[in-house]
């Protein structure tokens, strides 16, 4: 896990880590705290025990809500009902990339993506044209259709993201967008 250096002043994405299926309710109280988050969402079909079949939006990456905060308002954060804590490295807490989340933020607008197990091994590839250019990730083929999985090494969460061959070049080792 690689740390960014911190500035007091200068707000930084963080990772919430939040209680099993809190993460719209934590992204609430949040907003009502006038804290920018991000909780990117993806919608799945939930057959109930009664046959009835339900859309719902389930987060992206399980257990996490990212906000976007000085380093001095954690306590704002660590306030909230069901968070835990916000990710680090036991001493200090680790701030995300802002290109990481904004490239995901614009990214994820028009795209398919769902939750992907946390892999490091694969064909790593750049994803060289379209919203998401710049990420890098490992390609997986899935049901016929070509499939990048994208991850925040972070919080070790991965995504998959279904892309279109002409838009990866080949690149080992892949350099993190933030490096």
């Amino acid at each position: 896990m690689t740390t960014l250096p911190i500035s007091d002043g200068i707000p930084s994405w963080f990772a919430v880590y939040t209680a099993s299926n809190h993460e719209k309710r934590v992204a609430q109280h949040l907003q009502m705290k006038e804290i920018e988050t991000f909780l990117p969402l993806y919608g799945v079909t939930k057959r109930w025990k009664n046959r009835t079949t339900v859309k719902v939006e389930l987060p992206l990456f399980a257990g996490y809500v990212f906000a976007r905060i000085k380093p001095t308002e954690s306590a704002r954060v660590l306030g909230v009902p069901m968070v835990y804590s916000i990710v680090g490295n036991g001493r200090s807490f680790a701030p995300l990339p802002d290109a990481e989340i904004e490239t995901l933020r614009a990214g994820l607008l028009g795209r398919q993506a769902h939750p992907f197990p946390y892999v490091k091994a694969g064909n790593r590839v750049r994803i060289r044209s379209g919203a998401l250019a710049g990420m890098a990730g490992v390609v997986v083929r899935t049901y016929g259709s070509l499939t990048v999985v994208l991850t925040v090494e972070m919080i070790q969460k991965s995504i998959a993201v279904h892309v279109e061959a002409d838009e990866l070049e080949s690149c080992s080792p892949c350099m993190p967008l933030s490096a």
